[in-house]
Parts: C-alpha cells; structure tokens; sequence
C-alpha cells in the first residue's frame, strides 16, 4: 500500500510518502492508522490524535471504518482551513 503525508504530518514523520505491507489485522483506514502508530516514535507522535487526521482513499475523503486494501493509495492528511 502506498501512503502519502500531507502538510505537519509530513514534517512530523519524515517522509513525504512510504510503501507499506500491511498486516492481514489492518482492515479499515481507522485499522490503518492505528497500526501506522507503532511503526515509529516519530509515527507515533504525528498520528498521536488520530481525531483531527483526515483519511482518503484513492483520492476520496473517507471515514476511518472504511474497509482498504493492499492496492489502494492512503493520504493521511490534517483538517484543511481557506479563506
């Protein structure tokens, strides 16, 4: 699976994008994150109030109980503000 980080998240963890093999437990976008919380302290941190990080799933904002797969793309993401 690849995941993309946007904005602080992507500063707070490193990289701009990674390539995961999820484990066979990881079954929602909320799973998803989860599990991204133990790969790193830094993960850990970035992801630590998974309530404001925002989830889309080939390119499609979605809630954390939707069901992902090996092949889609996730973009983790915070809220966005305009003006």
């Amino acid at each position: 699976m690849k995941i993309l980080y946007f904005a602080w998240l992507r500063s707070k963890i490193g990289v701009p994008t990674e390539t995961v093999d999820l484990p066979a437990e990881v079954a929602t976008a909320g799973d998803l994150v989860e599990w991204l919380k133990t790969r790193s302290p830094r993960h850990a941190e970035a992801l630590a109030n998974s309530k404001v990080v925002k989830v889309a799933v080939n390119q499609e904002h979605v809630p954390y109980d939707h069901p992902i797969a090996a092949t889609d793309e996730v973009a983790l993401f915070p809220p966005v503000t305009g003006g």
